[in-house]
């Protein structure tokens, strides 16, 4: 697998995925910390906001959903289904306490849209077999490695990562305590996606970490192993 550059052409959903800090940036901070992000190799933001500030959400993600069109990144929206809609959000990211993937399917395609819709496996093989069946774009599985950003969520095995991609035959996306250290033992499994926060987000240079990253993913995705990685 090779990440390319952002003016070549890329599958909409491969690459860096940058989830979105609204505890660290707002209003028109968020929109400059995403496009540098972006402009260091992001390929798709996630826009998550867990308050019930509805008129700054909607002002956020639009502003948002509009530099993701100009740069040709996928944006997605973290559990709102109608405000994915509202903006023009490429789709939207789904946990197990959101909405079902039928209901989410169901308010897109009642508002003529063919959405992309993700799920949060965590470390459940089972739960992920049940979401490809209902027809999930692509599954995240998490966390990798100790994470900031949610400390209590149980560790999923790296070679996870590998068994959804060959059972299940959908995107996979891994997410969790991710950095550029350590990015290199989940690309020996060929996730498609690598999902972070703090590691760009609390970076004193944003775009610089984007970029670290980015260029990590590519050398550990160019290696060549002697041996393949456990896969089950």
């Amino acid at each position: 697998m090779i990440f390319m550059s952002p003016d070549q052409q890329v599958s909409p959903l491969a690459g860096l995925y940058v989830i979105t800090d609204t505890t660290r940036f707002q209003r028109e901070a968020q929109v400059k910390a995403v496009a540098e992000a972006i402009a260091g190799g992001a390929r798709i933001v996630q826009y998550r906001d867990k308050s019930d500030e509805s008129v700054r959400r909607r002002a956020e993600a639009a502003a948002l959903a509009e530099l993701c069109r100009r740069h040709r990144c996928t944006f997605i929206v973290n559990d709102d289904v109608e405000l994915a809609i509202a903006v023009g959000a490429d789709g939207v990211h789904l946990g197990r306490d959101d909405v079902t993937l039928e209901e989410a399917r169901a308010r897109f395609a009642a508002a003529g849209l063919d959405a992309v819709i993700g799920v949060s496996c965590y470390a459940d093989r089972s739960r992920a077999e049940r979401m490809a069946r209902q027809g999930a774009d692509y599954l995240a599985f998490g966390a990798m490695f100790p994470s900031r950003t949610k400390p209590d969520n149980a560790r999923a095995p790296a070679k996870l990562l590998g068994w959804a991609r060959e059972q299940l035959g959908l995107p996979v996306c891994a997410i969790g305590g991710i950095t550029a250290a350590n990015v290199g033992e989940l690309m020996v499994y060929q996730p498609d996606m690598i999902a972070v926060i703090s590691a760009v987000f609390a970076a004193p240079d944003i775009r610089a970490a984007a970029e670290a990253l980015s260029q990590a993913m590519a050398q550990a995705a160019s290696i060549q192993t002697t041996e393949d990685p456990e896969k089950t």
